[in-house]
């Protein structure tokens, strides 16, 4: 029998955090590491291009504000609903207080990311 009035579920919000955190980290993250990490310690970069001014000109624009926010975000988003569901996983049933515990580390980790940010 179909259930005609079922429960609404809060689930495709965090399901949606989820994916863009996981395929930002499995996409943009590794070139930001290998740009920064590799390509302008080795010289390949020229270090001019990554002078202070350059890059606090880039991080004070509202593109380069919100990929930092996004950086540091959308990873947490995914790796809190990797927790919470991970946690369920290995039998730690800690509820809805386990969900809320995870999301909002979430939720305060992008809020101060954002007010870092902007308050530059």
């Amino acid at each position: 029998m179909i259930n005609k009035n079922p429960k609404r579920s809060d689930e495709p919000v965090w399901w949606g955090l989820f994916g863009a955190g996981g395929s930002w980290f499995a996409m943009i993250t590794p070139i930001t590491i290998f740009v920064l990490g590799i390509l302008v310690p080795l010289g390949v970069i020229d270090a001019e291009a990554m002078s202070y001014e350059r890059v606090s000109s880039f991080v004070t624009s509202i593109i380069g504000g919100l990929f930092i926010i996004a950086s540091i975000a959308l990873p947490m988003w995914h790796a809190m609903h990797r927790l919470h569901h991970g946690m369920h996983d290995l039998k730690f049933h800690t509820g809805v207080a386990g969900k809320i515990a995870c999301y909002f580390a979430a939720a305060f980790l992008t809020g101060l990311a954002i007010v870092f940010v902007f308050m530059v």
